[in-house]
């Protein structure tokens, strides 16, 4: 997940020759609109290397339908308005937009923003296809830090003990996880 202008500047086509080399799954270009598609959206897809889109509560019907035109891999449906970590998936309007997002594509949904804890995963999972943890496993990684910010001992066990955790919400709720075998 980044931004495009770093993109840019290291020139599109070295960028996706690197990445597929260094053996990126996909692409997430937050502030890359489908309407420059184009500049790398289209290049992506050529090398068979999925660019994920971002849609949000905000996002309407009209929009979605151009927002999803050329996206591939899955939908990262993102759950608030503000900014991530902040508050709790609301998940009543994740059901219904969810819902929505089937009807406007057959790509998996992926939902992030606001979901902390294996509840929120469990409840998300059973709904979406994934779900998308990312503040609460930085806030646990700078949580187990020394008084100079250089990891503990447990620092790595303490995260691993985390991401199974979650993923294992993950794989009890959803068929796509329970299938995927992504967590040994």
């Amino acid at each position: 997940m980044g931004y495009y202008n770093p993109i840019y500047n290291f020139g599109v086509q070295k960028f996706l020759t690197e990445v597929i080399e260094a053996g990126a799954d996909g692409l997430i270009v937050v502030d890359l609109p489908p309407e420059e598609d184009e500049e790398l959206c289209l290049p992506a897809k050529e090398c068979n290397l999925p660019f994920v889109r971002l849609t949000a509560p905000t996002t309407s019907n009209e929009r979605l339908t151009t927002v999803l035109q050329n996206a591939t891999g899955f939908i990262y449906y993102v759950s608030i308005t503000g900014i991530t970590g902040t508050k709790d998936v609301p998940i009543e309007l994740v059901t219904h937009a969810v819902k929505n997002l089937k009807e406007h594509s057959k790509l998996p949904i992926a939902v992030g923003f606001g979901i902390k804890t294996r509840e929120h995963v469990e409840q998300v999972t059973r709904i979406a296809d994934a779900a998308i943890v990312g503040s609460e496993v930085v806030n646990a990684i700078a949580n187990s830090l020394d008084a100079d910010g250089k990891a503990k001992p447990e620092t790595i066990q303490t995260t691993l003990s985390l991401v199974r955790d979650l993923a294992a919400a993950a794989c009890e709720e959803n068929k796509f996880f329970r299938e995927s075998k992504i967590i040994s």
